[in-house]
């Protein structure tokens, strides 16, 4: 058997080592990099209501009963309310009960104004043929005739979200108010239609909108809605 020279033999080994060094301080250096990619935001169902909360200074929501659709069918006894603690979504036990936009027919009331505040109660009414519920708040929009979004969307109003339920008939209504433009003198429009969409769903449903003028920019022209509570109105 031939050896090597011992100085060849270290040489080699020299060599070797200084490989191994250059492919760990490569690694290494890669490895420092390199960078996780920014995380996926994931689109939810639709926001029945910006999450700011307000409360109101004066003025309630109004008593009165639906004005538009094919008419409110009679309850035949009060719906029931459940407070729960939350924001718009209803409790998971309680989810596939949730009512759908398909099941309600929306209406506003007639204005109850007060102390410089216009007040307005939006209705849903169960129209199937089962018990569903409907938690928190709505989601709304004031659009012209050909469809186009009139001022910021309603803002939250303060209040503990409750599960409603809804026994066929029944109805839920929540609170639609805003300071009179005429003393906050606040930039107005006058909406063909105010389109609402039920907590934790998509799809909306369009009611004419016979309540004159409403703000949609300057000093006091945000428009608020309160948490759905049973009935048509307080």
């Amino acid at each position: 058997m031939v050896y090597a020279p011992r100085s060849a033999r270290h040489g080699a080994l020299l060599v070797g080592t200084f490989a191994v060094l250059g492919l760990l301080t490569a690694c290494g250096s890669n490895s420092q990099n390199v960078h996780s990619s920014p995380p996926l935001t994931a689109s939810g169902t639709a926001a029945p209501a910006t999450g700011d909360t307000h409360s109101p200074g004066s003025g309630t929501s109004a008593p009165g009963s639906a004005t538009t659709g094919p008419g409110a069918a009679a309850a035949s006894s009060a719906p029931q309310a459940t407070a729960t603690k939350g924001g718009g979504t209803a409790p998971s036990a309680a989810s596939s009960d949730r009512c759908h936009t398909s099941q309600l027919r929306a209406s506003v009331g007639g204005n109850d104004p007060g102390a410089g505040q216009e007040n307005f109660p939006v209705v849903f009414t169960n129209t199937s043929g089962r018990t569903c519920t409907l938690h928190g708040f709505p989601g709304a929009a004031f659009v012209s005739a050909s469809g186009g979004r009139l001022g910021p969307d309603p803002r939250r109003e303060s209040g503990s979200p409750a599960t409603v339920t809804l026994r066929p008939g029944q109805s839920a209504w929540a609170g639609l108010s805003f300071s009179n433009p005429g003393v906050s003198g606040a930039t107005t429009a006058t909406p063909a239609a105010l389109v609402v969409t039920p907590p934790d769903e998509r799809d909306s449903l369009r009611v004419a909108w016979t309540g004159g003028a409403v703000p949609v920019g300057g000093n006091s022209s945000s428009v608020f809605l309160s948490v759905l509570a049973p009935g048509t109105a307080p």
